[in-house]
């Protein structure tokens, strides 16, 4: 009985499929339709198709964010997700200094600073009370500390909030850290996790072609070296997120190609916790001042990224954030109609977007997730960094 209901349910879920592409394709173009097509279908997309989509305007576009709608609902249903965590940022040096960086300083800048790790910890201690389950370290690539900071952060953290999930050090600070001991990074990482690490940020991807790496951030490690810390991560069952930073110097192209390459990496390894579409902040960044760049993404190009991944990403990474603070809270809440299923952190803190020249603040409540999220038709869900729910607040 229960096989022949499942059977009616699927169905009628065919039906409606079909119902809604004749009624929503008709005048497309061609190439749109076909790849939206494909995705209602659960096929791949091209590069070639996501660039396509990546382009559209008008009734296309309109089209583009409700196949995505469609398509978030059938892999991760109506909940909307959030973790409650705090954001420490444990120093501003950095010898790398990025083109879209307005964050890093000088070793002896009057304004620099490097944390110590019972600073660290303390921090850790305030965010457990006040209900965070995830700790976020990430920090400039300090030319005075070695790998030894790197892991007596971990130690220290843990010893004081032993239950707490520390979600540490961006490739690049793996990359060069694991450099600076004169080990291989699959060494590194075993001995950051021994030390307490549990997951890792997928930052430090920008947009993974080494063109415009070139002129984004010519100092920071390549795309191959980029992939090599995240399949060692993986392999040693360290979890990682995804993430890409456009809107600058990147065309649609290069977005389509970075979430094949995501894509690519996540079918191999299976690594991947969710992937976070990162909007460039322009205003005080160099890139951005000298006039190499373009001020940021439009948030129509915003709401595309995040419906695209959607599609590109569905099977293999299908969490989807759509970052408050890059957005801002109104438009992340429209990214929940366009293939978006999370809504990040609470952060607590947050200094690199604040400086680039954000102003959707360093904090978001938990309310205020709770508040957004219902008000978008969706129920709210406090989630862990790995995505297993811990409270499903119903009305």
């Amino acid at each position: 009985m229960l096989r022949r209901t499942l059977f009616l349910e699927k169905c009628r879920q065919l039906l409606r499929l079909e119902e809604f592409k004749e009624q929503v394709f008709a005048g497309l173009d061609s190439l749109v339709a076909e790849a939206l097509d494909r995705a209602l279908e659960s096929r791949e997309l091209s590069v070639e198709e996501a660039e396509v989509l990546l382009s559209t305007l008008g009734p296309e576009f309109q089209v583009l964010l409700m196949v995505a709608d469609w398509v978030r609902r059938r892999r991760v249903g109506e909940t909307v997700t959030f973790v409650i965590n705090r954001n420490i940022n444990f120093t501003n040096v950095c010898q790398v200094r990025c083109g879209f960086c307005a964050f890093s300083r000088p070793p002896h800048a009057s304004d620099a600073y490097l944390l110590r790790p019972q600073t660290i910890a303390e921090r850790a201690a305030e965010a457990w009370k006040a209900g965070a389950t995830e700790i976020c370290l990430q920090g400039g690539i300090h030319p005075e500390i070695g790998f030894e900071y790197y892991t007596e952060v971990l130690r220290v953290v843990k010893a004081r909030v032993p239950e707490v999930h520390t979600h540490a050090y961006s490739p690049m600070e793996v990359y060069y850290a694991a450099e600076k001991a004169g080990i291989d990074v699959g060494e590194a990482l075993k001995a950051l996790r021994e030390t307490g690490l549990d997951s890792m940020p997928g930052t430090a991807a920008e947009i993974l072609d080494d063109r415009v790496r070139a002129v984004l951030c010519p100092r920071k490690l390549s795309v191959e070296r980029w992939v090599e810390v995240m399949k060692a991560a993986h392999r040693l069952g360290i979890p990682t997120t995804s993430t890409m930073m456009y809107g600058h110097v990147d065309s649609a192209r290069h977005r389509a190609e970075h979430l094949a390459l995501l894509r690519s990496l996540q079918k191999e390894t299976g690594g991947f916790t969710e992937f976070v579409p990162l909007s460039f902040i322009h205003p005080n960044t160099p890139i951005y001042l000298e006039g190499l760049a373009k001020a940021g993404a439009t948030g129509l190009e915003d709401l595309k990224l995040h419906a695209v991944a959607r599609l590109m990403l569905q099977g293999w990474v299908d969490n989807v954030q759509a970052s408050w603070v890059k957005l801002g809270p109104k438009l992340a809440q429209a990214a929940l109609y366009a293939g978006a299923n999370d809504l990040g952190g609470t952060l607590m803190e947050e200094n690199i977007s604040r400086a680039a020249g954000a102003t959707a603040g360093q904090h978001m409540p938990a309310s205020e997730f709770i508040r957004t999220i219902r008000d978008a038709g969706r129920i709210p869900a406090q989630r862990t960094t790995t995505y297993q729910i811990i409270k499903v607040f119903k009305k």
